[in-house]
């Protein structure tokens, strides 16, 4: 029987679970809290808290790997707890998908990257994705592809409720471009990968249009009949360090090899098709 194990099994591999579980798989989801645990056991996976469970009888069973653990300033928690286990049945797995980022390609003053673009990240969580991603590859006979995600929204994570309590803004930079992604399409893009693997690939997940964050925030606030929150100057406006680094980078992603390679069709090629079927489902 096919089974994934998901390290991190959180927003965008519980959207896979749920493509994979009808069709027979089994997958095996670890996480950090038990509340955690009783939600994804309640979706059919089997769960397991790590750090603190033995991976090493799992990983056993598993045909399938995917890790959507973000790396820190130690590495890649993943392959420092597991790394050697992993890599003593690198070549029993049939498919190994690491979720990184965009942001691996840094500033681009709002230029197009593709996959073929070198790795420039300008900030730190950048450069330590494209350290992981390294670590992942340095793995002999491991079956590896690579997805870089966009802004990630869906089911619980749109502007909706922002713009509903108030607390919604529209900051200004000029040429501020972000491309973006519906968890659906990501959970489509991988689950076509796992169908049709190239071990050594890397993709880019994100959607055919990419926009200024303040034009997303200004058609969510039209969809739901409400005033369009006035424009804050980013130089001026108030945030936290977090939220102005994410402002740092500027650039728009071509997503051409997950339709030529994987056969991909988006559901929501655009952030409009997406807020429209969020609002249609009762966000």
């Amino acid at each position: 029987m096919p089974t994934l194990l998901s390290f991190g099994h959180g927003y965008s591999a519980r959207a896979l679970s749920r493509l994979l579980l009808p069709q027979g798989w089994q997958v095996i989801g670890t996480v950090r809290s038990p509340d955690k645990l009783v939600e994804i056991e309640a979706e059919g996976v089997e769960g397991a808290i790590w750090p603190g469970s033995d991976m090493e009888p799992f990983l056993d069973r598993a045909t399938h790997v995917l890790t959507s653990v973000a790396p820190d300033e130690g590495g890649d928690p993943v392959l420092r707890a597991v790394g050697p286990a992993i890599a003593a049945r690198a070549d029993r797995f049939d498919w190994a998908g690491y979720l990184s980022t965009t942001g691996v390609y840094g500033d681009r003053g709002g230029d197009w990257v593709d996959e073929s673009s070198a790795l420039t990240p300008s900030t730190r969580r950048g450069q330590m994705r494209v350290e992981a991603e390294a670590a992942w590859q340095a793995i002999p006979g491991l079956p590896l592809h690579i997805f870089r995600l966009a802004g990630i929204y869906g089911p619980g994570r749109g502007p909706f409720e922002k713009v509903r309590n108030g607390s919604a803004r529209r900051i200004i930079k000029p040429n501020q471009m972000f491309s973006r992604i519906h968890v659906e399409d990501i959970a489509q893009v991988l689950a076509a990968s796992i169908a049709r693997p190239d071990p050594g690939a890397a993709y880019n997940v994100c959607d055919d249009d990419p926009a200024p964050p303040e034009d997303v925030i200004a058609h969510a606030a039209e969809l739901l009949g409400r005033p369009v929150p006035p424009a804050q100057d980013f130089a001026s406006a108030e945030m936290t360090p977090m939220a102005r680094s994410f402002y740092a980078e500027s650039k728009r992603v071509r997503n051409d090899r997950i339709k030529n390679e994987l056969g991909v069709r988006l559901f929501y090629p655009d952030y409009r098709s997406g807020l429209r079927a969020l609002l249609a489902a009762g966000e």
